[in-house]
C-alpha cells in the first residue's frame, strides 16, 4: 500500500478538503475518494515509501498511545465520533499521525466504519487495534476500547523501553572500548615500533601481531568498509525473508541470558491481548488468533497456531497450550484454572501480571550482571594493549 496527499471537494458544500489516503496507485485512491462522496482535484504520491521519508514520517508509539488516550477521553465525555477525531487532529503535533487521523476522520464521515478506516492504516493500527476497536464499536463501548488500548500501549512501551535501557548501557561502554583501543593502536604502537626501529631490536610477537592489524585497517580501509556495508545490507535482507526472520525469533528464545526475559515479553503480551479481547467480547478462538499476531515471533506464533487447531478441535486451551515448545508453564496453569472457574480474562489477566512482574525483575537482573561483566572485557582490552605497548618499552630499559 502506497500513501498518497489529495485534494478534494465536497459536492455539497464545496468546501476544500486536504488529507492523506493509502491505496495501490493513484487511480485506486482517487476511486476510494469517489466512494467517500468526495470530488478529487489533486492526488500526488506522499512518498512515504522512500528510506528517508519512511524515517521523517514515522509514527512513534508515544504517537499512537497519545492519540488513543485523547480520542477514549473525548469519546467517553460524549462528544460525537466525528467531532472527537476532528478535535485529537487539530491537537495532535506529529504531522504522519495527523495525516492518518485526518484520513480516518474523512472516511467516518462518509459513512465508513471506524474500524474499517483504521485498518486502512496497518502500519499504525496492528489487527489488535482494529479487532478492538471494533468490538467496541458492535457493543457500544468504544471509549472503553479505547482506554484498554491505551493501558496497553503504555505497558508495550514501558517494557521496551526498560528493555533497551538495559541493553543501552553495554553498547556505549563497548563503543568507548572500541574508540580507545583504536586510538591506541593507530597513534602508540606504532611509535613503538619506531623506538625498537631506532635501537634495531626485533619486536615481540604480540607488538607485531597488532601492528600488522593497524597497518591493514589503515591501508585496506576501503575493503573492510565495503565489507561491513555488505554484511549490513545482506543481513537486512536476509532478516527480510521468512528463513531470516524465523532464525532471529528462535535466536532470542535461545540465548542464555535473555531467554527467560524474551520468554516473558512474548507471552505476557500474548495472556494480556487475550484478556483484553476476551473482556471486549471477542469470540475465544478469534481473540486467540489475534492475539497470535500481537506476539511479534513467528516461533511463537507456530506454537500457538498449533494450539488453536486443537482448541477448534474441541481440545481445551490449557491441553493445547502444554503439547506446544517454548509455553511458559504458568500460561497453561492460568489457563486451566480459567476453563473451571469459567473466568478464562480475569486469569490471563493475572497471568501476565505475573510475567510482567516476572520481567521487571529478569530486566533488573540482567542489568546488574552486565556491569561485572563489561569490567572483565575492559580488563581483557586494557592488558592486551598494556602487554603489546608498555612490556616492550619495559623490555627495552631492561636491555639498557
Amino acid at each position: 500500500m502506497n500513501r498518497f496527499n489529495y485534494v478534494a471537494k465536497e459536492p455539497e458544500t464545496g468546501q476544500i478538503i486536504k488529507g492523506a489516503i493509502q491505496a495501490e496507485n493513484e487511480h485506486a485512491a482517487g476511486k476510494l475518494l469517489v466512494e467517500r462522496g468526495l470530488i478529487p482535484q489533486a492526488i500526488r504520491d506522499a512518498g512515504l515509501n522512500s528510506w528517508f521519508a519512511s524515517i521523517t514520517n514515522r509514527v512513534t508509539a508515544k504517537d499512537k498511545i497519545l492519540f488513543t488516550r485523547q480520542f477514549a477521553t473525548l469519546i467517553n465525555a460524549g462528544v460525537p465520533l466525528d467531532q472527537s477525531l476532528r478535535t485529537v487532529s487539530e491537537q495532535t503535533i506529529s504531522k504522519p499521525m495527523r495525516a492518518i487521523i485526518e484520513d480516518v476522520h474523512v472516511a467516518v464521515e462518509g459513512g465508513t466504519p471506524i474500524a474499517d478506516a483504521m485498518a486502512g492504516h496497518p502500519r499504525v493500527f496492528s489487527n489488535v487495534y482494529v479487532a478492538l476497536i471494533r468490538s467496541g464499536e458492535m457493543s457500544g463501548t468504544l471509549d472503553l476500547a479505547m482506554q484498554r488500548l491505551a493501558n496497553q500501549l503504555e505497558k508495550d512501551a514501558e517494557v521496551l523501553s526498560k528493555i533497551r535501557g538495559a541493553l543501552m548501557y553495554p553498547v556505549i561502554v563497548l563503543i568507548v572500548i572500541a574508540l580507545v583501543m583504536g586510538f591506541m593502536l593507530f597513534t602508540i604502537v606504532p611509535q613503538v615500533e619506531g623506538l625498537y626501529t631506532d635501537l634495531g631490536q626485533p619486536l615481540p610477537q604480540l607488538t607485531a601481531i597488532m601492528l600488522r592489524v593497524a597497518n591493514f585497517m589503515m591501508n585496506y580501509w576501503w575493503v573492510i568498509v565495503l565489507v561491513v556495508i555488505a554484511m549490513f545490507g545482506g543481513g537486512v535482507q536476509f532478516f527480510r525473508t521468512k528463513r531470516g526472520i524465523k532464525f532471529r525469533d528462535t535466536f532470542y528464545l535461545n540465548i542464555p541470558a535473555f531467554k527467560e526475559l524474551f520468554l516473558r515479553l512474548y507471552w505476557g503480551r500474548f495472556c494480556r491481548t487475550t484478556q483484553i479481547l476476551l473482556n471486549t467480547g471477542v469470540p475465544l478462538v478469534e481473540a486467540l488468533r489475534i492475539s497470535t499476531d500481537a506476539v511479534a515471533n513467528v516461533t511463537i506464533e507456530y506454537s500457538l497456531n498449533e494450539a488453536i487447531m486443537l482448541v477448534e478441535g474441541g481440545k481445551p486451551l490449557s491441553d493445547s497450550l502444554k503439547m506446544q515448545p517454548y509455553v511458559m508453564p504458568i500460561v497453561p496453569q492460568m489457563a486451566a484454572i480459567g476453563e473451571q472457574s469459567g473466568k478464562m480474562d480475569e486469569l490471563l489477566g493475572k497471568a501476565a501480571q505475573i510475567l510482567e512482574s516476572e520481567l521487571d525483575e529478569k530486566v533488573r537482573t540482567i542489568s546488574t550482571l552486565i556491569e561485572p561483566v563489561l569490567m572483565v572485557v575492559l580488563a581483557i582490552a586494557a592488558g592486551g594493549m598494556i602487554a603489546a605497548i608498555l612490556f616492550p618499552i619495559y623490555q627495552l630499559v631492561g636491555g639498557i
